[in-house]
């Protein structure tokens, strides 16, 4: 009896097993499970209650068999950028309710690097792909979209075999500029990642960046002043276009970065230099991420809605996922402005 007992305890419960103690079918168990549309809040607490007190775990394995593995894959090219961080905490908090298991691939800055990873996470049968920002050429990835659902953030470009979510960069880089010139700067200068290379995606997020910060300067007549300046967004690479930019003998009086983690490269460079921000520059980051709002960093920058961002990728990779092939979407975020103590008047205490 007792041997009996415990290969019961033993034996691994199936999903046959969840819907008959929750007295559904197992068609209703699945939709549950895939968090499908339409299954009504008393069905889902039913099946997830009986699925905790049978201890339930889906097998992977098994279902990547059927053809579903309920995993979904992740590309970004560095775990350092806080931004990133907010667009996971998008992604986990929509998929938090349903079967989806989400895996992390940090492949670096490298073109061939991330196709390896996004390879990788396609020959493991990962139901779907998200892609931040994707260094690998465009029709890589266009390849890669056509076998597996994905979603890409951040690229401008569109296309039938992927949805996208992007932000509105040209008018975020806008926002600044009629800021600083509000304020009275006129040398205003833009520390941005590297933009098009042959082979590459037409509009990724620093084109339409450095495209909004050339006209913005245009319109206000400092066409003549702008300055591009292209760096990694990471803090080494703010800090060495920090220290290019601060040691010019016509050094800025306010800088843009594409993303908050480089402008703490350039905070770090100026006060390397023995400059002080905001007496001796007017610094703006970009994303808007927890650090910029940090008591001693106080650093005016763009919100782009990061955990939207990831959020609404999710949702539209699962819509992809489940069934959805008549139309791709592209979402546009609109970005605000925060100001904070970062950005001062030119020569203001």
């Amino acid at each position: 009896m007792a041997a009996d007992s415990a290969s019961r305890n033993t034996k691994r419960v199936t999903i046959t097993d969840v819907a008959r103690h929750a007295g559904v079918s197992t068609a209703a168990v699945s939709k549950v499970m895939r968090n499908a549309y339409g299954v009504s809040p008393s069905m889902q607490e039913r099946v997830r209650a009986a699925m905790a007190e049978l201890g339930y775990r889906p097998h992977a394995a098994a279902r990547g068999m059927r053809g579903r593995t309920y995993t979904i894959g992740v590309l970004l090219d560095n775990l350092r950028n806080p931004f990133f961080a907010d667009i996971l905490d998008g992604i986990r908090e929509q998929l938090g309710e349903s079967e989806y298991t989400v895996l992390i691939g940090a492949a670096g800055f490298g073109a061939e690097d991330q196709a390896r990873t996004i390879r990788a996470m396609v020959d493991r049968q990962m139901d779907g792909l998200i892609l931040i920002a994707p260094g690998t050429p465009r029709t890589e990835v266009l390849a890669t979209a056509v076998v597996t659902p994905t979603v890409v953030i951040g690229h401008h470009d569109t296309s039938d075999a992927h949805d996208s979510v992007v932000d509105a960069d040209d008018l975020g880089a806008g926002l600044v500029v009629d800021h600083l010139v509000a304020l009275g700067h006129r040398d205003i200068a833009l520390v941005s990642a590297a933009g098009n290379k042959a082979g590459r995606w037409q509009r990724t997020p620093e084109i339409a960046l450095a495209d909004g910060y050339l006209e913005a300067m245009d319109r206000h007549g400092l066409s003549g002043r702008a300055r591009v300046h292209h760096a990694a967004y990471s803090d080494e690479g703010g800090h060495a276009a920090g220290i290019a930019l601060l040691s010019d003998d016509a050094r800025p009086t306010a800088i843009l970065t594409g993303a908050d983690i480089a402008a703490l490269g350039v905070y770090r460079a100026a006060a390397d230099l023995g400059l002080s921000i905001p007496g001796d520059l007017s610094l703006v980051g970009y994303n808007n991420t927890a650090v910029a709002a940090l008591a001693p960093v106080q650093l005016t920058s763009v919100d782009q809605a990061g955990h939207t961002m990831g959020a609404t990728a999710a949702r539209m990779l699962i819509e992809r996922v489940e069934g959805r092939r008549d139309r791709a979407m592209q979402v546009r975020m609109t970005p605000r402005l925060v100001v904070r103590r970062s950005t001062v008047a030119p020569g203001a205490p």
